[in-house]
């Protein structure tokens, strides 16, 4: 539930004023962004990389919740990407944004994520619906050189 629309607004209107491709090539105060190989332990060092970036950031309580979102986003990119035409590497990317922190994990494939009715007997599918159930929002941008950035908001408190 957002607990101010206006706050997480203005952040994602920010976030796409400036642009995920300006996040990405230029680092920011409060901005970590790691490259990623498409590789299945990709999704362990993303979560390693989200935890020590958010403890770093005095956040350490958005830790668990925030890896686990990011373990599905980069599990999905893995998955999708991989095939893209323009095949490039995953891009995690964490934005503090003062009271909220984004998340966001670039793809080079155009393929929209959509979220599945969540089967809780099979093995996949309930990604999105994890993303959406621990984050305060979630989305997707489409990146100018093609591909998208999906992406998750985090409430950080006071």
């Amino acid at each position: 539930m957002v607990e101010d629309p206006t706050a997480t607004a203005g952040c994602l209107q920010i976030t796409r004023e400036v642009g995920f491709e300006h996040l990405l090539s230029s680092p920011k105060p409060y901005t970590t962004a790691c490259p990623l190989p498409f590789k299945a332990d990709s999704v362990k060092t993303a979560r390693d990389v989200t935890r020590s970036t958010l403890a770093r950031w005095g956040l350490s309580e958005l830790g668990d919740d925030a890896a686990l979102v990011v373990s599905e986003l980069v599990t999905n990119a893995v998955r999708y990407g991989m095939y893209a035409a323009n095949r490039r590497e995953i891009t995690l990317l964490l934005m503090r944004v003062h009271p909220h922190v984004l998340l966001a994990v670039t793809d080079p494939s155009d393929e929209v994520p959509r979220p599945k009715e969540p089967d809780f007997v099979s093995e996949n599918g309930r990604g999105l619906y994890i993303v959406e159930t621990y984050s305060q929002c979630w989305g997707w941008d489409p990146l100018a050189r093609g591909g998208k950035a999906v992406w998750a908001l985090f409430h950080a408190g006071p």
